[in-house]
This record gives C-alpha cells, structure tokens and sequence, in this order.
C-alpha cells in the first residue's frame, strides 16, 4: 500500500502489527517504517518522533556507543536542521560525535563529515567561531586522509571560506579587529587555492579598513600593501604589483633599521616582477639585496636561503648562463632536501631546473627533475592550482621538443583549462599557453 500511494492505510497496518511485535527490533522496524511514510507526507514532525521512538528502542538493546546510535541520532539532527530547528538539530549532531570520537580512529571519515555537519549548523546559527572550529577540525583530518585534488578537500576549503565570508558580512558594525581577521584569513584561504582574483578582493576589502583605522605608517599597512602586491603580481599585472611593493618599501623604510629582516620579503617579490618584465638586471639587484639580509640573519640552512638561490637560479636560466644557473640551484637543493620546509619550495627548484635542462637538451634530466616536481606539488596543491598549469605546460613543451606530438595535446589542454578557470585573459602565462596550443593544433 505504501508503495501505490495509500499512506493512510499503511499506517493503520503498521499501528495495528506494532501491537503484535513480541520484541524490540520489530519494534524498531516499524517504527523505520513509519518515519518513512511520514518522510514521503512531509511530515517532519512525526518524521522525528518515529526516529527518536527508534532511538529509545535501540538504546535498551545496543551498547551506548554503539555505532547504530551514531547513525540515528546523525539522521535526526540532518532531520532538525531541514526543519531549522537548530538547538535540536545541534544536541542530535553532539550526541552522534562523542559516540564516534569513542569508537572510531581520530582521522575516520565519517568524524570529517560529522564535524562539517556541525559546522554548517552553527554557521546557519551564526556562531561562527564554532562553525569555524568544527570546519577546521574536518579539514585537518581530509588533508590527512584523501588526495590533493579530492572534491571533498575543496569542500572544506570552500565551506572555511563561506564561514570566514559570512563573519565579514555579519558585521554591520564590525569590530575592527575581528573583521580584519576575517578578511585576512579569507584571502590566505583564496590564495591558497590559487584563487588570486578572490583573494585580491579580500585584501582589497582589508585595505580599506587599514586605511581608515591605521596612521599612514603603520607596520600592518605596508605588510598588507605587500601581500596586495604579491597579487597582483600572481594575477600578471607587474604594474599594479610594483606600485604597491613601492607603497610597502616606502614605509618600511621610514619606520624599520636598514638590514632588517621584514625587507627580504619585499625585496624577493620586487625581484619577482622585474623577472617577469623581463628587467633581468633590476631582478638580480633585488635578489641580491634579499640575500644580503638573510645571509646576516639566518643560518646557512635556513629554508629561506633556498628560496633565494633558486630565485637567482632561474633569472640567470632566462639570461642563459646555465652555469650560474645550476651552481645556485644546487646551494637551494643542497638546504631544501635536507632540512625541514616546505615541499612546494623544493618543488619549484625542481621545476626551474627541468627548464633549464630542456633548453639545455638534457631531455632525460629534464623528465627527471620534471617528475619530482610534479609530484609534490599534485599531492600539496589544489587540482586547479595555477602552478600545476605552469607545470603541464612544461612537460608540453619537453614533449613538442622531443617530437612527441601525441604526447602533448592532453597536456596542453589540462593547462589550457586551469589557465582559463584561475587566471585573467591577459594574464602573460595563459597568453603563452594559449600560443603553445595553437603551435601543437598547427603539427597536428
């Protein structure tokens, strides 16, 4: 009868075997029974009170953290949030999450998914330090568990993201620290992703607010005109890049000591730019500046020095003087293979080495340092990073070297669609993808 419509007369039939039952598990299937008529009348109500009859039955006859518990009171509190009733739906949500941090191991994914659960629930009731907290703890554990590029992992960057939007939007007359928190960590969020155009207009948003609130030296606005540089610089506009670098220079220079080692950073992205413009002398004036700090501050393993070795490593690359090149690069490999730092930093040494192999033609050197760099950063990036375009463009352009056209049009295309998805039209890498497509489409 349930399933040609006659809900009515299907519960008149489950109420009257209800009284018949001899013990508590018919009972239980009866009421599962029942919830899901009511499921399918829309009666959420009464959907609830057959779940929790469920429950009570299932509490006299299982363990108190047995799983069975978890998975009803998980069903109830998603029951409780479609109804918006949160109080209800977050004491469900709590009851199943303390029975599966009791029975399952701390990197389950099922604790990820309660946990982004109860993390949704408080940002719908506005208590987002605790929508904030639950978000983290989900992330931590699908960082741990799933691949670079799993949809659930941009799930949790996504939903960090809408917590952190949803402080900022919440605030109709913010604290202004808290919501230039808020703006900070969306647009590091942003960043991360290689979401440079997303990030850029949370750092915007700050800026606004630093503006208002912060005397016109002050060491948090030129760090924040830094980081808008850094963006502008990820997004090919070296234009806007180097105004707002000057902006974060200029203070710098009138409140810090010369030699200090907030400059390195400053110096480092200035460097970047002019080696993007093509200004291969200014890039190498300002590398040499940042080294010049770092080496007189930081120890000759620090992680910080390979960065600047193999920003030096790769202007020399574009100048052609490949023995420079791999003279600097092995001082950045020789500190980012045996010291602790970040993998995506060692990536980018491997990476700037695979060109300089290739246009060297050393092609199994290239393939080699290719490979090594390729694989940190697909299991450290997101699946549409910009950085892993950078990356398929390069093995595209080995495979155009070597003559392996049917090698290069699955690459080229991979690059193609994460230029298009993260960069600008006219940002100079997606131009050069593009050019690189047309010349594969030309062989062909």
């Amino acid at each position: 009868m349930y399933k040609i419509g006659h809900f009515n007369h299907a519960e008149e039939l489950y109420n009257e075997l209800f009284n018949g039952v001899p013990n508590d598990n018919d009972r239980a299937h009866i009421y599962h029974m029942l919830r899901i008529l009511k499921l399918e009348q829309g009666e959420y109500k009464q959907v609830a009170l057959f779940y929790e009859k469920s429950l009570e039955v299932k509490r006299k006859t299982l363990p108190q953290d047995h799983s069975s518990l978890a998975t009803t009171c998980s069903n109830i509190d998603g029951l409780y949030g479609t109804m918006c009733d949160y109080s209800k739906a977050l004491e469900y949500y709590n009851k199943a999450h303390k029975i599966q941090e009791t029975v399952l191991p701390p990197n389950h994914s099922d604790l990820a998914f309660c946990y982004n659960n109860i993390a949704l629930l408080y940002k719908d009731m506005g208590d987002y330090s605790k929508a904030l907290e639950f978000c983290t703890k989900s992330f931590k554990i699908r960082e741990i568990t799933l691949p670079s590029d799993h949809p659930l992992l941009a799930t949790s960057y996504n939903n960090i993201g809408k917590v952190y939007d949803s402080m900022a939007k919440a605030a109709l007359s913010p604290n202004y620290r808290d919501l230039t928190i808020s703006y900070d960590s969306i647009g590091l969020v942003y960043n991360n992703m290689g979401d440079y155009l997303k990030a850029l207009e949370f750092y915007n948003e700050l800026l606004k607010i630093r503006e208002i609130k912060l005397p016109p030296n002050h060491p948090d606005l030129a760090s924040l005109y830094g980081i808008i540089g850094v963006q502008y610089s990820n997004i090919g506009d070296y234009s806007k890049a180097l105004i707002y670098l000057d902006e974060d220079l200029e203070i710098k220079k009138k409140i810090l000591q010369d030699g200090d080692a907030d400059f390195s950073f400053t110096y480092t992205w200035f460097g970047r730019v002019y080696r993007n413009l093509k200004s291969y002398s200014k890039a190498l004036e300002c590398f040499t500046k940042c080294l010049e700090i770092d080496e007189k501050i930081l120890s000759d393993r620090h992680p910080h020095l390979g960065i600047s070795y193999s920003n030096f490593g790769d202007t020399h690359r574009l100048m052609g003087e490949y023995e420079k090149v791999l003279s600097f690069h092995e001082k950045a490999l020789s500190i980012q293979e045996n010291v602790q730092c970040n993998p995506l930093h060692c990536a980018t040494t491997y990476i700037n080495l695979d060109e300089t192999y290739r246009e060297r033609k050393d092609y199994s050197t290239t393939l080699s340092y290719y490979q090594k760099g390729l694989e940190i950063r697909e299991n450290k990036l997101s699946k549409s990073h910009p950085n892993l375009a950078a990356s398929y463009h390069n093995i595209t352009k080995l495979y155009l070297a070597t003559g392996q056209y049917n090698m290069t049009m699955k690459n080229v295309q991979q690059t193609l669609e994460i230029g298009q998805e993260k960069l600008p039209t006219s940002h100079p890498h997606l131009l050069e993808y593009r050019e690189t497509f047309e010349q594969i489409r030309r062989k062909m």
